[in-house]
């Protein structure tokens, strides 16, 4: 796309705009902070549906507000006690390889049945998560066997966000739950610290490829710190047991998105 194009293609730097940026942000720090998410299955398609952005500059410019909230849900949890640095950078690594994978395989898979198997692996996960109640006082183990599984998770991760564009944090904190018997807060922690080299260097990429909206990003990311703590504060607070449920609530939402897509790709 040309840059007249582009130009002539973008929203207007209207005050609606930029109140429209901060309600999404604010949204979004919230969910990070509850479920150790970035906040991209809300920034997207709330950019694309009451901003008109296309969706790859959606994605670009949501990428680049995870770079300003994922730091702040880290310090946060981190404050509680609630971060495992060692596999958070661990869990990084893999996720800056798999990432450059998922960009090769993309024009060489199917979407439509990729979504489709990212809806039966999201179901699954809903499932186990009322099956499976983490404690608060598990603590993962490092060994070759749990730091192999850590670097395989994060190349998984990063394959699938590059695929299907869907963040590392659904991901990751369900399978670190479920898989590795950690704590559901460090889970959420440890995703979010994750996401930090895993954000720059994509939107490092999208800035190249004139991706990012600059101003819509810092407004959005901005507005997002405000409630990524408060957030955090609502996970500490809830029983592991609601908190599972409504984060099976919030991949059922997921799910849902990922079908519709599904089915409107298979149509077209």
């Amino acid at each position: 796309m040309s840059k007249r194009t582009r130009a002539e293609n973008e929203p207007q730097r209207t005050a609606r705009f930029y109140l429209a940026c901060a309600g999404i942000g604010l949204l979004a720090g919230m969910l990070s902070g509850m479920f150790g998410v970035g906040g991209g299955t809300v920034i997207v398609p709330m950019l694309v549906l009451l901003l008109g952005f296309d969706q790859r500059r959606a994605a670009g410019t949501s990428l680049g507000a995870i770079v300003l909230t994922a730091p702040v849900g880290v310090v946060a949890y981190a404050l509680n006690g609630s971060v495992d640095w060692v596999a958070g950078l661990i869990l990084a690594v893999g996720a800056v390889v798999g990432a450059q994978i998922g960009t090769w395989l993309l024009p060489r898979v199917s979407q439509v049945a990729l979504r489709w198997a990212f809806v039966a692996f999201l179901l699954g996960v809903i499932v186990s998560l009322f099956l499976v109640i983490p404690s608060r006082e598990a603590v993962l183990e490092l060994s070759w066997l749990s730091i192999t599984g850590l670097v395989i998770l994060g190349v998984v991760t990063g394959t699938v966000a590059g695929l299907i564009g869907v963040g590392g944090g659904i991901v990751v904190v369900p399978t670190l739950m479920l898989a590795f018997g950690m704590s559901d807060l460090t889970a959420r922690g440890t995703s979010l610290l994750m996401m930090i080299p895993t954000a720059l260097s994509g939107t490092a990429g999208n800035l190249r490829r004139q991706n990012v909206d600059l101003s819509a990003a810092a407004t959005v990311g901005i507005a997002s710190c405000a409630t990524t703590a408060l957030g955090v504060w609502v996970a500490t607070l809830l029983p592991p047991h609601v908190a599972n449920a409504l984060f099976a609530v919030f991949l059922g939402f997921i799910a849902i998105q990922m079908a519709l897509r599904a089915v409107r790709g298979a149509r077209a």
